[in-house]
């Protein structure tokens, strides 16, 4: 079974070009002109265990708001595709990871219903050109084109690097697990037995 998409993108504000493997090493490049973003999605990919090969060109005169949303809009979009009809998947994924003095939570579910929550006192401001509001907008980009019911909860912290890095740690972990293939489960892992509508 192979499970990857590839998903190009362009509106007036944003082209983005993406290619997604599920079953991966945490291979590719990525390159979104927001340098914190792009190390964001470096670990994403790496502690998920995705290859994902990312470039985009936004409008980031005015800020990163648009390049950080489409890209969670065109990942959530590639996941849905290659996760197919999600037959055989575990669907359900944990975990809680600390990054020093923060810690962050995320729970979620492949469900084929898009929920958010997504609670953390980050500081005001933004590390380089990323603002830190923009670590909610792309969950909730992601989650929402993606279908997943999402629960990202950052826990505790006072550095605001550590506090977004942990809650994409928890969110990569947890994804990790959700995806994967139970060896045990010969269908979809649901009663309706749909998880895409």
């Amino acid at each position: 079974m192979t499970r990857v998409a590839r998903i190009e993108r362009t509106t007036q504000e944003t082209r983005v070009v993406l290619s997604l493997g599920l079953d991966g090493t945490g291979a590719g490049t990525r390159a979104t002109g927001v340098g914190f973003f792009d190390h964001m999605l470096d670990l994403l990919a790496r502690h998920g265990r995705l290859d994902l090969d990312l470039a985009v060109t936004g409008d980031l005169g005015t800020g990163a708001h648009h390049t950080v949303e489409d890209t969670g809009i065109v990942l959530g979009q590639a996941l849905d595709a290659a996760l197919a009809d999600r037959r055989g998947i575990f669907r359900y994924g944990h975990a809680v990871v600390p990054m020093d003095d923060a810690r962050a939570s995320c729970t979620l579910d492949i469900s084929g219903r898009p929920f958010v929550t997504f609670s953390a006192a980050l500081p005001p401001g933004a590390t380089g050109t990323f603002d830190h509001e923009l670590t909610e907008e792309f969950f909730r980009a992601l989650a929402n084109s993606a279908k997943l019911t999402l629960h990202v909860d950052v826990e505790r912290g006072t550095n605001a690097h550590h506090m977004i890095e942990a809650a994409f740690k928890a969110f990569a972990r947890a994804l990790r697990q959700a995806v994967a293939i139970d060896p045990t489960e010969p269908g979809v892992p649901s009663t309706k037995g749909t998880l895409t509508a």
